[in-house]
């Protein structure tokens, strides 16, 4: 284990110094929150990767397969097809869209001040809420495999993301992703194939795992129950800060759009491969608390060496989309809150200070999340009611080039979020369907209805 730790130990020492040494030169929050713009479309794809295959996606996703089943495999393809609808027709659009740092600038330009503020409001939450589920796999990755207390392990964890995202800005993260990006990409297959050769393939998981673990939708859950999860993922991310963010780093639109098509691509095997090793925990142990199935996995299947860099990688998948989560809060707090709520401009050197404070407060919103909300995958989906059903409707209009209103937006969110809020708190989620869902179509309904209503409204001359 000493040759583990040195590598983990070392690994981390890297990421911190390259984060730190990305911060050079940065001096407004345009370098914090899309650097240079000028990244081509295989680092696009590398950085979009290592943000959204986070500890929800990962860990989380095999704890789901464990206790359910291949379900939550295809589920989570959502999130592949939502990648792949937006570099095929929002990503070629970024180009209509110069000068935009944040998810506030693309909605000012549609509503108003005012929807640029909501949208910076909820921003936070959502970031806040995501990075809580990374610090949280943070715990549980520390306590399996380097016997730190869980809440020790999110406070170092979390610490070191929040020490170079700070001072490094998306310049440091773009280059750390890249690392994780790489280390990811070869380390949970091969804690997968590791663990295929140690239970005899994948003949032997289907003789060891129950049939219904092999059924979609998993046994119990109604074909609505699982459409409306399979939609989830499709809408709960759509547009997120970071990653509209990440639509106006490249160097153009053609390497936005296919950098934005490699990372769809790419999430529909890895999603398989990290459920898959949530179906070998089960065939090792199936008595395991599924929150450790993977961790689990990396230290029983690996030989020293090996599983310290596999280690390395699953400390990478949280890692790197904390941090993008971390940078899209502090940009969308300064740059979508702060600055229209002020009378007088700030000085570019305060925008910065402020930018980085934030990220030390999103840290600690998101270690209540990772407390409050064991599940980690579960925590993500709690976050995604902060967005999808208020903000993705009027946001993806704005970039689509429809004809937008304020008083559509504010009958969309309005009609979204109490839309949500009566599914699933009064009503109870009938039939398992997520308020998400119900929250989305609620808000589309609403926009567009109040969209043509005014468009056939006299204007008085």
């Amino acid at each position: 284990m000493i040759l583990d730790y040195a590598i983990i130990t070392g690994y981390l020492l890297i990421i911190l110094l390259v984060g730190l040494w990305s911060g050079k030169g940065m001096k407004t929050l345009s370098d914090f929150s899309v650097s240079h713009r000028s990244y081509g479309s295989m680092v696009l794809f590398a950085t979009l990767s290592a943000s959204f295959i986070g500890g929800g996606f990962s860990i989380g996703n095999a704890e789901k397969v464990f206790t359910f089943g291949i379900a939550n495999i295809v589920a989570l393809w959502g999130f592949s097809l939502k990648e792949i609808l937006v570099a095929k027709f929002i990503a070629p659009r970024t180009a209509n869209f110069p000068g935009v740092i944040s998810v506030g600038d693309l909605m000012d330009r549609g509503y108003g001040k005012m929807g640029r503020i909501l949208s910076g409001f909820f921003s936070v939450f959502l970031c806040a809420g995501i990075v809580g589920a990374q610090v949280g796999a943070m715990g549980i990755i520390f306590n399996v495999f380097l016997g730190i207390e869980p809440i020790w392990g999110i406070l170092i964890g979390c610490g070191i993301v929040i020490t170079y995202s700070t001072v490094g800005g998306m310049r440091a993260v773009v280059l750390t992703d890249v690392i994780q990006f790489c280390v990811l990409a070869i380390g949970l297959p091969t804690a997968l194939v590791f663990g295929l050769v140690k239970v005899g393939g994948f003949s032997a998981i289907k003789a060891a795992v129950p049939a219904n673990h092999f059924s979609v939708p998993a046994e119990g859950m109604t074909l609505a129950a699982f459409v409306s999860l399979f939609l989830t993922f499709v809408l709960g991310e759509t547009l997120v800060p970071p990653y509209v963010q990440r639509l106006f780093i490249a160097k153009d639109a053609g390497h936005t759009a296919r950098g934005t098509m490699l990372s769809g691509l790419f999430s529909i095997p890895f999603f398989a491969i990290t459920g898959a090793i949530g179906l070998v925990a089960l065939t090792l142990n199936p008595q395991l608390d599924a929150n450790l199935a993977m961790p689990y996995v990396i230290r029983t299947v690996l030989p020293v060496g090996v599983r310290g860099v596999v280690i390395a990688g699953v400390i990478s998948v949280v890692m790197s989309s904390a941090d993008s989560f971390l940078n899209g809060a502090a940009t969308c707090c300064i740059n979508d809150i702060v600055k229209p709520l002020r009378r007088t401009s700030l000085p570019e050197r305060h925008e910065l200070f402020l930018a980085k404070f934030i990220n030390g407060f999103v840290g600690i919103l998101a270690i209540i999340f990772a407390i409050k909300i064991p599940s980690v995958l579960d925590i993500l989906i709690y976050a995604y009611n902060f967005w999808a059903p208020i903000i993705v409707v009027p946001l993806g209009a704005v970039l689509l080039g429809a004809r937008v209103t304020k008083a559509g937006f504010l009958a969309g969110i309005l009609a979204g979020a109490v839309g949500a809020l009566i599914w699933n708190y009064v009503l109870k989620m009938p039939a398992g369907v997520e308020g998400l869902v119900v929250g989305v179509f609620c808000n589309l309904i609403a926009f567009t209805l109040v969209n043509k209503l005014s468009a056939k409204t006299p204007t008085n001359v």
